[in-house]
C-alpha cells in the first residue's frame, strides 16, 4: 500500500513543480507588495517635510515683498508686492554680510588645512592616545557654543593682560574662535573616509617611483576628495550662521551678518532685514546649485551615508 501511494504522489508533485516552473516564466508586471495606501502615505509623508522645512523661508520671502508704509511686524502674505525694501537695505547689513562670507570661506580653508593632517594622524599614526587624540578633536561638538565664546573671550583677555596685544573684537580674534567649532567636522568626514581607504593603491604608486608629496596629491586627495568637499561646506555653514561665539568676540562697528540681524530684531524692526535674508537664501539656492552642477552633491554627503 505505501509503495502505491508513493508512485500515485510522485506523478502529481512532478505536475506541480512543472505548473510553479512555468508560473515563473509566465511575464507579467511584477506582484505589488505591501499595503496599497503605503505609496500614498509616502507621498503625504514626504510633502508634509518640505513644506515644514521651506515654509519659513517662503515666508521670509513673501514678506520681504511687502510693499507700501513701513511695517513694525512680518506680513504675510503680501498686499502691495513691490522690491522697494531691497533697494533699501542699509550699509550695515551689506558690510557684515560681506564680513560672514569673507570669514565662513577662511574658516573652511583653515578648517581643511588642520583638519586633513589630523584625520590623516588619526588614522595612520602610530602615535599612543590615538583615541584620546580624537575625542579632544571632537570635543568642540560636545561643549555648548556660549561656553566656547566667553571661554575665548576670557582667554584674549588673558593674553592682551600678559602681551598687551588685545584681539577680542578683532578679525583674527573671530577667526580663530570659528576655526576651533569648525574643524571637527573636516576631521570627521575625512577620517570616515581615510577608515575605508584602499593603502593598495598609495603602494602602487611608490613602486612606480612616486614620492610621498606625488602620491598624496594624485592618490590619496582625489579619494578623500568627497570628505574633504563635505567637512568644508559644513565648517562654511557653521562659520556663517554663527550667534553664540560671534556674539562674544564681536564689536561694535565689526559685527557678522547673523548678529546684524539680531540686534536688528531686538532693537527696532526694519522690513530690509526681510529683504537682505531673501538675498542670502537665493545666494544659498544658487551655490548649491553649482555645487551640484560641479561636484555632484552626492558626492558631497557620500561620506556621511556610509
Amino acid at each position: 500500500m505505501n509503495t502505491t501511494s508513493q508512485h500515485n504522489t510522485e506523478p502529481q508533485t512532478r505536475q506541480s513543480t512543472e505548473a510553479l516552473i512555468a508560473a515563473g516564466r509566465r511575464k507579467g508586471p511584477a506582484p505589488k507588495l505591501g499595503l496599497p495606501w503605503g505609496k500614498y502615505f509616502h507621498y503625504l509623508y514626504s510633502s508634509f517635510s518640505y513644506i515644514f522645512l521651506l515654509s519659513p523661508m517662503i515666508v521670509v520671502i513673501g514678506a520681504s515683498l511687502h510693499g507700501g508704509e513701513y511695517y513694525t511686524a512680518i506680513k504675510f502674505p503680501p498686499d502691495e508686492p513691490s522690491f522697494q525694501w531691497y533697494s533699501k537695505i542699509p550699509k550695515g547689513q551689506i558690510e557684515a554680510l560681506g564680513l560672514s562670507f569673507l570669514l565662513a570661506f577662511g574658516t573652511a580653508i583653515g578648517a581643511c588645512i588642520i583638519g586633513i593632517p589630523a584625520a590623516l594622524g588619526i588614522v595612520r599614526g602610530k602615535l599612543p592616545g590615538r583615541t584620546l587624540i580624537s575625542t579632544i578633536f571632537r570635543a568642540p561638538l560636545q561643549i555648548p557654543a556660549i561656553v566656547t565664546g566667553i571661554a575665548f573671550l576670557q582667554l584674549f583677555y588673558l593674553i592682551g593682560d600678559a602681551t598687551g596685544l588685545y584681539i577680542q573684537g578683532t578679525f583674527w580674534g573671530l577667526y580663530l574662535g570659528h576655526v576651533f567649532v569648525a574643524t571637527p567636522y573636516v576631521v570627521g568626514t575625512v577620517t570616515a573616509i581615510l577608515q575605508r581607504f584602499d593603502t593598495r593603491l598609495e603602494e602602487a604608486a611608490f613602486s612606480l617611483g612616486a614620492n610621498r608629496w606625488s602620491t598624496f596629491r594624485r592618490v590619496t586627495l582625489p579619494v578623500i576628495k568627497p570628505g574633504v568637499y563635505a567637512g568644508a561646506l559644513y565648517a562654511f555653514m557653521v562659520s556663517f550662521g554663527d550667534v553664540p561665539i560671534s556674539i562674544f568676540l564681536t564689536a561694535p562697528g565689526f559685527v557678522t551678518y547673523p548678529i546684524e540681524l539680531f540686534y536688528g530684531l531686538e532693537n527696532d524692526f526694519d522690513p530690509s532685514i526681510l529683504a537682505s535674508a531673501s538675498l542670502v537664501i537665493f545666494f544659498c539656492l544658487i551655490a548649491l546649485l553649482a555645487m551640484q552642477k560641479i561636484v555632484g552633491l552626492d558626492t558631497l554627503l557620500r561620506s556621511g551615508s556610509r
